[in-house]
């Protein structure tokens, strides 16, 4: 198991909808053809829970607030990739 305190927490806002996020969470994931490359495993209405290399684990989540979506994204040692998604989203207005 891993040790949960090393786990970075990254949130960004945009102007996407849930769904749109969640879709573009598991295209990007889904297109690296390296060691980065990662699959869904679980979903929900407003979550991800996407597993690659060694199985690593990446949870995205998303959901609205106000006019905004509030994307969160988890990972123990996907956190470039995390933050590369997330600059892949519109920023909310």
């Amino acid at each position: 198991m891993h040790n949960q305190s090393k786990r970075t927490l990254q949130s960004h806002r945009t102007s996407a909808t849930p769904a749109e996020v969640l879709r573009a969470a598991r295209q990007f994931f889904a297109q690296h053809s390296s060691i980065y490359a990662a699959f869904v495993e679980k979903e929900g209405p407003n979550h991800l829970v996407l597993r690659g290399q060694g199985g690593e684990e990446v949870v995205i989540a998303a959901f609205p607030e106000g006019s905004a979506t509030v994307v969160n994204g988890s990972s123990y040692m996907f956190d470039q990739q995390v933050a590369r998604f997330l600059t892949t989203l519109a920023p909310a207005a």
